[in-house]
C-alpha cells in the first residue's frame, strides 16, 4: 500500500458482526473477564485502559505502517514518550549522548538524569561532534531528524554506523520530517518517536507521542508504559486516526507552502537570513536532499533585521498566521524560540546556537499561499 492508503486504512479494524469499518471510541476504562482475560492483537491482556485500548490499538497500527517499523506505542505527549525511552533504557553509569540543540525538554529531562548517575553527553549539533562524542560507553543518542528551530539536518546513517560499532542505541525524533519525507528505518535506526501533536494529527487540537520500533523493543516499552500510566486516551487516538486521512495530502501542501515562503523570504529586504533545506543555499540542502524525498518540510525559519522590539510589532500585526508556539496544523503559526521551546536553554548556549532575539520560526499552513505571503509582507514592511 501507498502511504495515503496506509494512513486511511492502516488501523487494520473491521467489527464483523456490525460491519463498521471505522474505528470507534473505546471510551471505557475496563474490560470484561468471564473466567478468562481477553488479548489485544499484540498479544497483551485487554483488561483496563491504562494499559491496552483498542481506539489506541487502532492508531498504533497505522503509526506502525506509515513509518513501516515491526509496532508502535502511542503516549499521551511526545514528552511521556521521550520519558519512557530515557527510563527504559538508561541506568546508573550508563552515557547518553545528546545534541546541544534540541527540544527544550527533551534536552532538560536528559540532563536530570545526571542526578540518577547517567552520564549525559551534550554535543554541539553537528554530525562529526556527535560522532565524536560517541564511544564503548554509549547506551542512547537522541537526536531529531531536522532541529528546532534553527532547521540542522543530520546524517543519520554515518551516525548510525558509529552507534552500532559501541553497540549504542540511536533514536531519532521524526516529529519535523515525518514518514511523508523520511523513513528511519530504512536506514537502520532502532526507534522512532513523533510528537503526534505535530503533522500527525495535523489540527492543533490533540497533544499526544508515539514510539516506533522492533516487536521485542515494544513489549518492553509497552511494560513502562503500563507502569508509568502514560497511554494516549481513547479520544485524542480517535482524533488522530481521523486527522490521519489526509496526512500525505496535508504534507503536501505544507511543504509547497513552505518551500515558497522560504524564497520569498530569502528576497525581502527586512530578511537578514532565511534558515529552509530545500533552498539550494542552505547550509544542510545536500545532506537534506540525500535523505528527504518529496519536500524539505513545513518550517521554515529566519533572522529579521532588528531585535525583541521589531519581533513584538512583527507578530502584533498579523493577521491571519498566528503568533504561537507548535507546528503542524492547519493554522500558520509563528513562533517566537527564545520564548518558547528553546526557552530554558541558557541563554549563552542559545545565543552560540543562533537563537538570537531575531530569530522567529515560521510553521506553513494549508492556508492560500498568496494570503499568507501578503499577511507576512505587512508585517514585515511595518518593521
Amino acid at each position: 500500500m501507498t502511504l495515503q492508503t496506509k494512513s486511511i486504512h492502516g488501523h487494520k479494524y473491521r467489527d464483523e458482526s456490525l460491519g463498521v469499518f471505522i474505528p470507534p471510541i473505546y471510551q471505557t476504562a475496563i474490560f470484561e473477564q468471564p473466567g478468562w482475560t481477553r488479548k489485544s492483537d499484540r498479544e497483551v491482556d485487554l483488561k483496563y485502559s491504562r494499559e491496552e485500548n483498542p481506539t489506541v490499538r487502532a492508531l498504533e497500527n497505522i503509526l506502525t505502517e506509515l513509518e513501516e517499523g515491526e509496532d508502535s506505542l502511542c503516549f499521551s505527549s511526545g514528552m511521556a514518550a521521550i520519558s519512557t525511552i530515557y527510563f527504559s533504557t538508561l541506568k546508573k553509569n550508563d552515557k547518553m549522548v545528546l545534541p546541544a540543540e534540541l527540544y527544550g525538554a527533551t534536552l532538560q529531562l536528559g540532563e536530570k538524569l545526571r542526578e540518577f548517575g547517567v552520564e549525559v553527553k551534550i554535543s554541539w549539533p553537528d554530525t562529526d561532534d556527535i560522532i565524536e562524542s560517541i564511544d564503548k560507553n554509549t547506551k542512547l543518542v537522541l537526536i531529531e531528524t531536522i532541529t528546532n528551530p534553527t532547521l540542522r539536518v543530520f546524517d543519520i546513517p554515518e551516525i548510525l554506523k558509529v552507534c552500532r560499532e559501541n553497540r549504542a542505541v540511536l533514536v531519532v525524533d521524526n516529529t519535523f520530517a515525518t514518514p511523508y519525507m523520511y523513513k528511519p528505518f530504512k536506514d537502520g535506526v532502532e526507534i522512532v518517536v513523533h510528537s503526534l501533536t505535530k503533522y500527525l494529527s495535523g489540527h492543533n487540537d490533540v497533544v499526544g507521542g508515539a514510539i516506533i520500533s522492533q516487536k521485542e523493543k515494544i513489549l518492553e516499552l509497552w511494560d513502562w508504559r503500563r507502569m508509568l500510566g502514560t497511554i494516549l486516551p481513547p479520544f485524542e487516538a480517535f482524533l488522530i486516526i481521523r486527522g490521519l486521512k489526509t496526512f500525505k495530502l496535508r504534507m503536501e501542501r505544507h511543504c509547497k507552502n513552505a518551500e515558497a515562503i522560504a524564497e520569498y523570504l530569502a528576497d525581502h529586504p527586512k530578511v537578514k537570513e532565511v534558515m529552509y533545506p530545500g533552498l539550494p543555499t542552505d547550509k544542510y540542502h545536500k545532506i537534506a536532499s540525500k535523505l528527504f524525498k518529496n519536500g524539505s518540510g513545513g518550517v521554515v525559519s529566519f533572522r529579521i533585521r532588528g531585535g525583541e522590539e521589531e519581533v513584538k510589532k512583527l507578530m502584533k500585526s498579523l493577521k491571519i498566521i498566528k503568533p504561537a508556539p507548535s507546528l503542524g496544523g492547519a493554522e500558520s503559526i509563528l513562533t517566537y524560540p527564545v520564548i518558547s521551546a528553546a526557552l530554558t536553554i541558557p541563554k549563552e548556549v542559545r545565543e552560540k546556537l543562533g537563537i538570537t532575539e531575531d530569530l522567529l520560526r515560521f510553521s506553513a499552513g494549508l492556508e492560500d499561499l498568496e494570503d499568507l505571503i501578503q499577511d507576512l509582507d505587512n508585517a514585515l514592511n511595518i518593521i
